[in-house]
């Protein structure tokens, strides 16, 4: 499996601006900017994606976990915060709000820890990753 997505930048790094597509086109020519990226414009950036893309595999690998378990969740709320720092992007921490009937507090943070280090967007971070893991 393969996947795409195309950026166009004109301009200059500070007033310059850009768009990104991709390929399902659920991000079609979105706006990104000096601005959305470092100060508060408008339009995405590549952090807040990359942010989007951890959260949404780590919960897609919890949900595949469980179901390997015999269990399947109500919700899998994620929220996944990535820091840049002096342009490295340093941690990616995790927070996982659980409701999955029937899992003991052990299988769930087992399972849990586990899709944190399986989920491919893990494996790819160059980055320090944490979870703080709670059922609700």
């Amino acid at each position: 499996m393969k996947r795409t997505a195309t950026a166009i930048w004109n301009g200059s790094g500070k007033e310059g601006s850009g768009n990104l597509t991709t390929q399902s086109s659920t991000l079609n020519k979105t706006q990104y900017s000096y601005k959305s990226r470092f100060e508060q414009g408008v339009g995405t950036n590549p952090e807040e994606l990359i942010a989007a893309a951890h959260a949404g595999c780590f919960a897609m690998a919890l949900s595949f976990a469980l179901q390997g378990a015999g269990l399947t969740a109500d919700t899998l709320d994620v929220t996944a915060e990535i820091t840049l720092d002096n342009g490295t992007i340093t941690t990616s921490h995790l927070v996982l709000k659980a409701k999955i009937p029937g899992v003991t507090p052990e299988k769930f943070q087992e399972l849990a820890a586990g899709a944190k280090a399986g989920c491919p967007v893990s494996k790819v971070l160059n980055a320090a990753i944490s979870l703080d893991a709670s059922l609700v």
